[in-house]
C-alpha cells in the first residue's frame, strides 16, 4: 500500500456465491426439499412412490418389533436392587486396579490404595456398584464369571488380544453371557496415529467377530500423572450408568452372594489348644439371585458344601441415598463399602458396629468440655463421640453388674432392706449408665445434632431407657421404648445416620423418681430447642397425660407414619392378648434394668416400689373347671362322625351338605359374628345383617377392588419399564412407534403376557406384605438385595489360614436334589482351539453351576436305533455325549471343562464346552465286541465252531445269536456242542469247552473265519473329585487325578505294544497263469499274428548242431588261465569299490564340517553387515 493511500479505504472481495459444484448442489437439493416439505405438509395424506421401499421398510419395522419381543421374566426382586457388579478382567499388568481406583475416586473422590475384594461405591440415586477385580488363575477367573453383571475385558492396545481375554469370554459364555465391554489400554505408546488408527479397527473387528456386530470397545488413550484423564473415565462411568443386567436363568433360580468380609469367630481356647480344628466363620454380603431360607444349603467354592448355622439381615452398609426426588447425588452422599481394601469407616455385625478412625483427626485424651465445644467441626464424628462418652463412665462394668440382678417375673417382690439403702445410688448411677449405653446403641449418628456435634446431657439420653435390650418385641408391640435402628436412615456429611424412633412418646412414671421432676421440667427447655427431635431423633420420651396436648403435628404424624410402618403381627393378634395386659393398656410404663421376663403390655414397676395386686381377682387360667363334655365312649356319638373322616361314607356327608345348603344354612352363620382384631371392625353375618335391615359386606366386591387395584399396580410397572427406554437407537425407536398402529397378534399376545406375570407379582407382593416381618421371612426367605450376614460352622482351618482377599469368595445356594450324586449326560463339543482330542476316562475339571470337581467322562454318540454307543476319542468339528458322575445339576445348565488348571502348561486351558441334557442313576452306553472263531467240524449245513466262546455257560449266554463267515454266509448260534469221548477232538487233546454248534444257509469251508457282533455295557466311573482350591495356598497348583500320558511321562514308560492291534501289510503271491492252448482246427482260421509261432513238436535241429565241442588238453588250461584272470580281475574290482565307499564317506564327513563352519562365518558376516547398515540408517535419520 502507497504512503499517500493510508486515509483512503481499501475495498474488500466481495462474496461469490458458488454456482457449481458440491456445495452448490448440497444448497439446490435443500432448498427443493424445502419446497417439496411446503406442498407435502401433511405425509398421511398421500400415499407411498415406491412399493419395493414400503415392502422394505414394513419388513425392517416387523424385524425390530420380532427383535424386541422374548420369553418373559417375571423380575421376584422387591425393593432395592443389590449393587451390580463390575468385574474388571484382563492379562496381568494391563491396567486393573488402575482403572478400579480412577472409578472409585471419579464416584467418591476417595484415593484407593490396594484393591482387595468387592468395594462398593453409591453411583447415582438408585444405583450402586461393586468393583470386582478378576484373577488370572483359571479359578478365579470362573468363580468372577458366575457373578458378573457387567465384565470389563481389558485389552493391551500395544499387544493385542491375550488367550487370558478368550478364555474369559469362553467361560461367560457357558455360564450366562453378562453385558460386556472391552476397554483398550497402553494407547500412549503408538507414535503413529495412522497405525494406531488401524490398530483400533483391527482389534474392534475382532472383538465383535468373538462377541457380537457393534459390541462397544472403550479407548483409554493414556496416563496423566499415573492416572487415566479425568473425562475419560468419566465417559466409561456414564456406560456403566447406563447398562442394565440381563435376568440369566440359573442365577436367578438360586441365592448367592459375593462375600466382601469374612470372619473367623472360632473361640481362641478351640484354637490354642488344637490349631486345625475346624472353624466357625462368617460372611457378609448382598443376597443376590433369589430369596434365601435358613434351612437352604450352601456351596463355598473351593471349599466343599455346608450348612448355614444362622442366616441375620443387617443394616446397609452402603446404602442408597433418600428417596426425595433431586436431579443428582451430592459428593457427601457418594458412599463407599470395602472392608478388604481398608476404605471406609463403618463395619456392621450382628450385635455390634465396628468403627475406623483416621488416627490423626481425633485425640483420645479427655479434654474440658469447654474446650471440646469450642473444636467443633471436622474433627468430631462418630468415633469421637463414642471414645469422648466411653471416657466419662463413672462405674466399672463388675461395680454395674454387682448393683444388677437379673428379674425373672414381670413383678418382682419386694426390695430387702440392704438393697433399699442403696436405692438411690443404684438409680442416679444407672440415669448415667443409661445414657452412655443409648450413645452405644444409637452410635450411627442418632445422638449427633444437626451440626454435626454431639450433645452430651446424661438425661436426655437417660430419658431413652436401655431396657429395649431386654425387650425384643419391637416388630411385634408397637408400644416398647426398643430403639429400632433400621427404621429411618439419614445421611449427613457423608455418613448413614439412622434415627431412633420411640413407637410411643410417653415419659417415665411419675412415681418413679420425684426427685428429677424439676430436673425434667429444665431440661426439656435444653433439648427441645429448634430442630432438636427432627434431627438428632434422640428419642426424648414425654408425658402421655400433659404431652397429648403441648406435642406439635409434625411428632403426631411421625408417631403415625411409625406405626403405619409397622406389618402387624398374626401371632400378637391371635395369641398376645392377655387380662392384665387389656387392665393396664391405659397405665403408664416405665422400663428397669433388672427386668427382662415381662408380660407384654404390662406395667413395670421400679426396684423400690412394692408389687401391685390390682389384678388379684383376675381368672385364674391354671385352675381346671368340671365342664359338662359329652360321653365319647358312646357308640352312637361316635357313628354320628364317623364319615367326617377318610375312613368314612363321603357321600353321606355330600349329602348332609345339599341339605345345609338348601335350608340356608352356611358357614357365615354357623360362624356368627366375628371381630377383626387388627382393624377393629366387627362383621356380622348374613342373617344379622338382614335381620338389622343394613347391606353385607360383599367380598365379591372386595375381590373386584383388590383385582382393579393390583391391575393398576401392574399396568403402572408396565409403564415404567417403557418409560425408562431401551437398547434400540433412536430411528429403531421411531419405526417401533410407527409399527405400533400395525402390530402383530403376537405383540398384543406378548404385551398381555407381561402384564399377567406383573399382575402375578403384585398379587404376591400384596399378600406378603400383609404379614409381620418374621413370618414373612419364613416364608418367603429373605429378600434380594438385603444386607445379610451368614454363619457357617465345621469349616475347614485351611480356609481361614490360606484366606486371600484378592480372589472373590462365592456362596452360592443349592437347590433340591442338587445334593445328591449320580450319573449326568452332557452334551460336548472340544474347543476348537483345544490342540488334543479328548480321550475316554481321562481325567478333566468341570465346572457345572456353582461347583468345580473333577471327573472321567465316558464319550458316546447315538446311533439311529438310540442305542448309545462309546467312543474312544471326541469326534472332530461335532458335539458328542458325556456320561460322567458328578453332584447333579438341572437340565440346560452349563458345562466347562478344563484339563488344566495351570497357567503355563498349555496355551488356551478351555478344554470343551456343552450343556446338561439329563441326569440318571443309571448309565446306559454300549460298546460293540466281535467274537471269532473257526470250524473244527463240519457236516451239511452244520459245524462246529471253536475258539468264539470260552466255555459251555458262554454259549448258553448266546443261543440263538446271528453270525457270519467273512465270505457272507450267515448263520446262527444253536447250542453248546456234545464231545463224545471217542471223538477225534478228545484224541488230539484239545479243549472241548466252549465249542458251539452252529447252523448256516450254506456249507461253510474249514478256511472260512466266522465272526459274531455283540454289544456290552461300559462301566462308567464313579469318580468325583472336589477342587479344593481355596483350601491350599494360591500360589500352589491344585494337583487331581493325572492321565495316563502324564504318568507314563513322569515315570518314563513307553506305550505299551500290543501285536494284535498293529496293522499288518496286506502280503500277496504272484499269480502264475498257464499259457494258452489254441485247438489245431482253430489255428488254420487265426490271421497269421494271432497264429502260434512255436516250433512243431518232434522236429529237432541239424547234426552238426547235436555234435558237443570236446577241448583236448592245451585248450582246457588255456580256458582255465583265463577263468582265473576274469576271478583276479573280479576280486580286485569288488576290494577297490569297497575302498571308494570309504573314503566318499570320509570325504563326505569332512566336508560337512568344513561346510558348517562355513556356514557359521557367513552368518557372522551378514550380521556384521546388517549391524553396519543398521547404524548407517540410523546415523541417516539423525
Amino acid at each position: 500500500m502507497a504512503p499517500g493511500d493510508a486515509g483512503v479505504e481499501q475495498p474488500r472481495k466481495a462474496h461469490r456465491v458458488a454456482k457449481s459444484g458440491a456445495k452448490a448442489r448440497k444448497k439446490g437439493k435443500g432448498a427443493a426439499g424445502d419446497d417439496e416439505g411446503g406442498e407435502r405438509k401433511n405425509p398421511k395424506a398421500f400415499a407411498f412412490r415406491s412399493a419395493t421401499k414400503a415392502k422394505r421398510l414394513q419388513s425392517r419395522s416387523a424385524e425390530i418389533e420380532q427383535r424386541r419381543l422374548h420369553v418373559p421374566i417375571m423380575d421376584r426382586s422387591i425393593g432395592e436392587p443389590p449393587p451390580f457388579v463390575v468385574v474388571v478382567q484382563g492379562p496381568p499388568q494391563v491396567g486393573k486396579s488402575l482403572l478400579i481406583k480412577c472409578l472409585v475416586k471419579h464416584y467418591t473422590k476417595q484415593n484407593l490404595s490396594d484393591v482387595r475384594g468387592p468395594i462398593t461405591v453409591v453411583s447415582g440415586k438408585s444405583r450402586r456398584v461393586q468393583f470386582l477385580e478378576c484373577p488370572s488363575d483359571i479359578n478365579g477367573m470362573i468363580d468372577a464369571a458366575k457373578i458378573a453383571d457387567l465384565a470389563l475385558l481389558l485389552i493391551d492396545g500395544s499387544y493385542g488380544f491375550e488367550m487370558d481375554t478368550f478364555e474369559f469370554l469362553n467361560i461367560m459364555q457357558v455360564h450366562g453371557f453378562p453385558k460386556v465391554m472391552g476397554v483398550l489400554t497402553h494407547l500412549d505408546q503408538f507414535k503413529d496415529v495412522k497405525k494406531l488408527r488401524k490398530t483400533k479397527q483391527r482389534l474392534k473387528h475382532r472383538f465383535w467377530a468373538e462377541i457380537k456386530e457393534g459390541a462397544k470397545l472403550f479407548y483409554l488413550s493414556g496416563l496423566i500423572h499415573g492416572k487415566y484423564t479425568k473425562r475419560e473415565v468419566h465417559n466409561l462411568a456414564r456406560f456403566i450408568s447406563v447398562i442394565k443386567p440381563i435376568p440369566l436363568s440359573w442365577r436367578m433360580a438360586h441365592p448367592y452372594l459375593l462375600a466382601d468380609r469374612f470372619e473367623d469367630v472360632t473361640s481362641s481356647e478351640s484354637v490354642r489348644l488344637n490349631r486345625k480344628c475346624d472353624r466357625k466363620i462368617t460372611l457378609y454380603g448382598y443376597l443376590r439371585g433369589c430369596n434365601m431360607k435358613r434351612g437352604t444349603k450352601v456351596h463355598i467354592t473351593g471349599a466343599g458344601d455346608f450348612s448355614l448355622s444362622g442366616v441375620t439381615s443387617l443394616a446397609d452398609p452402603c446404602p442408597l441415598p433418600s428417596a426425595a426426588k433431586k436431579r443428582g447425588l451430592r459428593d457427601k452422599e457418594k458412599l463407599f463399602y470395602a472392608p478388604m481394601s481398608g476404605l471406609g469407616d463403618l463395619l456392621y455385625d450382628k450385635d455390634a458396629v465396628y468403627i475406623n478412625i483416621n488416627d490423626h483427626l481425633v485425640q483420645f485424651s479427655n479434654t474440658d468440655d469447654n474446650s471440646a465445644s469450642k473444636k467443633q467441626g471436622k474433627g468430631n464424628d462418630v468415633g469421637v463421640a463414642l471414645v469422648k462418652t466411653l471416657q466419662n463412665t463413672k462405674y466399672s462394668l463388675d461395680e454395674k453388674l454387682d448393683q444388677s440382678f437379673i428379674n425373672f417375673f414381670g413383678r418382682r417382690p419386694a426390695a430387702q432392706s440392704e438393697d433399699s439403702d442403696m436405692t438411690g445410688n443404684a438409680i442416679s448411677s444407672r440415669q448415667n449408665d443409661q445414657g452412655e449405653a443409648n450413645i452405644l446403641a444409637q452410635v450411627g449418628g442418632n445422638n449427633l445434632s444437626s451440626a454435626g456435634t454431639l450433645e452430651s446431657n446424661g438425661h436426655s439420653s437417660s430419658e431413652c431407657s436401655s431396657d429395649s435390650e431386654g425387650d425384643n418385641d419391637d416388630d411385634i408391640q408397637p408400644s416398647d421404648h426398643g430403639v429400632d435402628l433400621r427404621e429411618e436412615v439419614e445421611f449427613c456429611n457423608g455418613r448413614m445416620r439412622r434415627k431412633a424412633v420411640s413407637a410411643n412418646f410417653q415419659d417415665v412414671d411419675d412415681g418413679s423418681d420425684n426427685e428429677d421432676d424439676s430436673h425434667n421440667e429444665d431440661s426439656d427447655d435444653d433439648h427441645l430447642s429448634e430442630g432438636s427431635l427432627s434431627s438428632d431423633g434422640s428419642g426424648e420420651a414425654l408425658d402421655s397425660d400433659d404431652g397429648a396436648e403441648n406435642t406439635s403435628k409434625w411428632k403426631k404424624s411421625l408417631l403415625a407414619r411409625t406405626l403405619a410402618r409397622r406389618s402387624a403381627s398374626l401371632m400378637q393378634l391371635v395369641y398376645g392378648q392377655a387380662s392384665a395386659e387389656l387392665d393396664n393398656d391405659s397405665g403408664e410404663e416405665d422400663s428397669s434394668d433388672e427386668e427382662i421376663f415381662v408380660p407384654k403390655g404390662q406395667k413395670k414397676q421400679v426396684k423400690n416400689e412394692l408389687p401391685s395386686f390390682d389384678d388379684i381377682d383376675a381368672e385364674d387360667y391354671s385352675k381346671f373347671l368340671k365342664v359338662e363334655l359329652r360321653d365319647w365312649s358312646n357308640e352312637d356319638l361316635i357313628k354320628s362322625i364317623r364319615d367326617r373322616f377318610v375312613t368314612g361314607d363321603w357321600s353321606k356327608a355330600s349329602v348332609r351338605g345339599r341339605e345345609v345348603d338348601e335350608n340356608g344354612e352356611g358357614d357365615e352363620e354357623i360362624d356368627g359374628d366375628f371381630e377383626d382384631l387388627e382393624t377393629g371392625e366387627v362383621h356380622k353375618s348374613q342373617a344379622a345383617e338382614s335381620a338389622a335391615g343394613k347391606p353385607g359386606v360383599h367380598k365379591e366386591d372386595e375381590l373386584k377392588v383388590e383385582e382393579l387395584r393390583l391391575k393398576k399396580l401392574a399396568l403402572k410397572a408396565k409403564f415404567d419399564s417403557e418409560y425408562d427406554g431401551s437398547d434400540l437407537s433412536g430411528e429403531e425407536v421411531d419405526n417401533e412407534k410407527k409399527s405400533k398402529r400395525e402390530q402383530s397378534d403376537a405383540g398384543g399376545y406378548f404385551d398381555k403376557l407381561k402384564e399377567e406375570i406383573e399382575l402375578r407379582k403384585q398379587m404376591n407382593i400384596s399378600e406378603l406384605n400383609d404379614l409381620d416381618e418374621d413370618t414373612r421371612v419364613e416364608i418367603e426367605g429373605f429378600r434380594t438385595g438385603t444386607y445379610v450376614r451368614l454363619e457357617i460352622h465345621g469349616v475347614p482351618y485351611e480356609l481361614v489360614e490360606h484366606f486371600d482377599p484378592c480372589h472373590p469368595i462365592l456362596v452360592g445356594g443349592i437347590g433340591l436334589g442338587e445334593e445328591n450324586t449320580g450319573y449326568m449326560q452332557v452334551s460336548l463339543k472340544r474347543h476348537r482351539w483345544h490342540r488334543k482330542v479328548l480321550k475316554t476316562k481321562d481325567p478333566v475339571v468341570v465346572s457345572i453351576g456353582w461347583r468345580r470337581f473333577q471327573t472321567t467322562p465316558v464319550y458316546a454318540i447315538e446311533d439311529r436305533n438310540g442305542r448309545h454307543r462309546m467312543l474312544k476319542y471326541t469326534p472332530e468339528h461335532m458335539h458328542c455325549f458325556a456320561m460322567f458322575w458328578g453332584p447333579l445339576a438341572p437340565p440346560k445348565s452349563g458345562v466347562l471343562a478344563v484339563q488344566s488348571l495351570s497357567s503355563n502348561k498349555v496355551p488356551f486351558r478351555i478344554t470343551a464346552t456343552g450343556w446338561v441334557q439329563e441326569f440318571n442313576n443309571t448309565a446306559r452306553i454300549m460298546k460293540k465286541i466281535k467274537l471269532t472263531g473257526a470250524p473244527c467240524k463240519i457236516f451239511k449245513k452244520t459245524a462246529l465252531i471253536k475258539g468264539m466262546f470260552t466255555s459251555d455257560l458262554e454259549v448258553a449266554r448266546f443261543e440263538g445269536a446271528a453270525i457270519r463267515t467273512v465270505s457272507g454266509i450267515r448263520g446262527q448260534v444253536k447250542k453248546a456242542a456234545k464231545i463224545e469221548p471217542g471223538d477225534a477232538l478228545r484224541r488230539k487233546g484239545e479243549n472241548t469247552e466252549g465249542i458251539a454248534r452252529c447252523t448256516f444257509e450254506d456249507k461253510v469251508l474249514m478256511s472260512d473265519i466266522v465272526f459274531m457282533r455283540a454289544w456290552v455295557n461300559v462301566e462308567v466311573p464313579t469318580y468325583c473329585n472336589l477342587v479344593t482350591t481355596s483350601l491350599q495356598p494360591r500360589d500352589q497348583m491344585w494337583q487331581g487325578m493325572r492321565t495316563t500320558a502324564e504318568l507314563r511321562k513322569a515315570h518314563n514308560i513307553p506305550i505299551p505294544h500290543n501285536k494284535d492291534s498293529v496293522y499288518k501289510g496286506i502280503e500277496r503271491k504272484v499269480r502264475k497263469f498257464n499259457a494258452i492252448e489254441v485247438p489245431r482246427k482253430l489255428q488254420p482260421l487265426l490271421p497269421f499274428k494271432s497264429k502260434p509261432k512255436d516250433r512243431p513238436k518232434g522236429k529237432k535241429g541239424s547234426a552238426v548242431d547235436m555234435i558237443p565241442e570236446i577241448m583236448n588238453i592245451g585248450e582246457k588250461k588255456i580256458h582255465g588261465a583265463l577263468q582265473q584272470l576274469h576271478l583276479l580281475k573280479h576280486e580286485k574290482t569288488r576290494k577297490e569299490k569297497i575302498k571308494r565307499g570309504l573314503q566318499k564317506k570320509a570325504h563326505e564327513a569332512q566336508k560337512a564340517k568344513t561346510d558348517e563352519i562355513t556356514r557359521k562365518r557367513q552368518r557372522e558376516d551378514r550380521r556384521e553387515r546388517y549391524r553396519e547398515e543398521d547404524k548407517k540408517k540410523k546415523r541417516a535419520r539423525k
